[in-house]
């Protein structure tokens, strides 16, 4: 008989040590207010000088996708997010699918602000090559989620007040300008949010590359087993969203207000640019000081939240590389070598194009966002049948139907490039899957328990049993 050690997960479970604050500064951390400075210059190109108009229309959208991510981790109560939602009101299948894709993204994020931190630093350090600055990074950011989930909160918390307070600085420091007739002339034009020349069709663009900023709400529902209270995670989705929506907000409303005209902005980045014509000199070194701050306060809550994600997942699977996966450290109760994993593929951002990696951002997200507001639909009203009042119809249907079309908007008007290279990344997880499936013949199993024995066949523990003997004589 096989020894009980091969047949179980690990037993050592993920810590509970999260408040909802904590959680919150987490999905604040993983938005990045310092962004919307990052693309204002493009954003306001592709909007017509409507960048607020442009992250007003993505948090609409993002509001009614929040509230059907905090009803359903209300009903399963699992790091795995998306993934596990589809997976149980539509199908295993249909859930590995949504978390493959939505893999894609989460991956790259903690690669994308080590590419930007890379990038920081040459800027001060041309001599250095660069690859030096990514491997420092990364192991830095890899050892502290390796280390807790608490202490990775508390320095999160820290660079976000950072941030915080050096946007907070920006504002007083556009209100006097303004005030002094620099742009429009004051701040209180509606010129940032509606003017002739404004085109829908513009907007939505724009509102498709702002939606970026907002990935991040949805990943708090990955921290569900480590928060003290999983009933406050819905709460941390909304506050998350509606908090760093506001910051947003009012942010583009000032740097559009200062700068109706982005013309002369470096390609790229508007954020240093932006500070020195504020500020000055002294102001932009705070400035940019706060936007390596921010890197790594979205680094540490993006390499956290896309581990657990795959520490799901493998805890989902079988086999040596799905136990390996679901291994959670026995002193640290973090899961080891999911972060560890993260970690590697965030070194690619030594040698990443930064153009390459933000077209391949939103395509797995909006998937994600479009399939939690249908599990919704599935699961209270098709299921449940929960659509005998007004109010359930309203809230078990309509608003969940609107945030599916909203989402679909924007993902149609993605790039070209990204909806390619979506696709191609959608089409290997296709592939995986029928190989794990052995095409469709075998039901991939869910489960949300952290402990629990998982296995692919139908046919129980005996099966399992019967499934490693053969892999044994094979000499697998």
């Amino acid at each position: 008989m096989t020894a009980p050690s091969t047949l179980t997960a690990h037993p050592t479970k993920l810590k509970r040590s999260l408040g909802l604050w904590a959680i919150v500064g987490l999905g604040l951390g993983y938005m990045t207010p310092m962004t919307v400075f990052d693309t204002f210059g493009y954003v306001s190109e592709e909007s017509g000088g409507v960048v607020p108009l442009a992250y007003l229309f993505a948090l609409v959208v993002m509001l009614f996708t929040a509230i059907s991510y905090g009803r359903m981790t209300r009903i399963y109560p699992s790091a795995g997010s998306a993934y596990t939602y589809a997976s149980e009101t539509i199908h295993p299948n249909v859930g590995f699918l949504v978390g493959w894709t939505a893999l894609l993204d989460y991956l790259l994020l903690p690669l994308v602000n080590a590419l930007l931190v890379r990038q920081y630093f040459e800027a001060f350090f041309p001599e250095v090559p660069g690859w030096i600055w990514v491997l420092g990074y990364v192991a830095v950011i890899t050892l502290l989620n390796l280390w807790s989930i608490s202490s990775t909160s508390r320095v999160n918390a820290t660079l976000l007040v950072f941030q915080v307070v050096l946007i907070a600085v920006f504002v007083i420091l556009a209100w006097g300008a303004l005030q002094q007739g620099a742009g429009n002339g004051t701040a209180f034009s509606i010129e940032p949010l509606y003017h002739a020349n404004v085109q829908i069709a513009t907007v939505i663009s724009a509102a498709t590359i702002v939606c970026f900023s907002f990935i991040g709400f949805d990943a708090i529902t990955m921290y569900t087993e480590e928060a003290k209270d999983a009933h406050t995670v819905p709460k941390a989705i909304v506050l998350a969203l509606v908090l760093g929506g506001v910051i947003f907000f009012t942010a583009a409303w000032f740097a559009q207000s200062l700068f109706p005209v982005t013309e002369g902005f470096t390609e790229g980045t508007a954020l240093p640019e932006i500070a020195y014509s504020v500020g000055g000199m002294i102001f932009q070194i705070f400035f940019v000081s706060a936007a390596i701050a921010a890197a790594a306060a979205s680094s540490l809550a993006s390499h956290a939240s896309v581990s657990r994600m795959i520490y799901v997942m493998g805890r989902n699977g079988s086999g040596p590389i799905a136990r390996r996966l679901s291994y959670v450290h026995p002193r640290f109760r973090t899961p080891a070598v999911a972060v560890v994993l993260v970690g590697i593929v965030s070194l690619g951002a030594a040698v990443a194009d930064l153009d390459f990696v933000f077209s391949m951002i939103n395509f797995g997200a909006l998937i994600a966002f479009t399939v939690v507001n249908l599990a919704v639909i599935l699961h209270f009203a098709v299921r449940r049948r929960e659509v005998k009042s007004a109010w359930q119809v309203v809230r078990n249907v309509v608003l969940p139907t609107i945030g599916v079309v909203l989402t679909v908007v924007l993902w149609l008007n993605v790039s070209s490039q990204a909806m390619t290279y979506g696709l191609i990344w959608l089409s290997i997880g296709f592939i995986a899957l029928l190989v794990m499936t052995r095409l469709f013949r075998r039901r991939l199993h869910m489960s949300l328990e952290e402990d629990e024995v998982i296995a692919e066949g139908d046919e129980g523990p005996d099966a399992l049993l019967e499934e490693d003997r053969e892999r044994l004589a094979a000499g697998e």
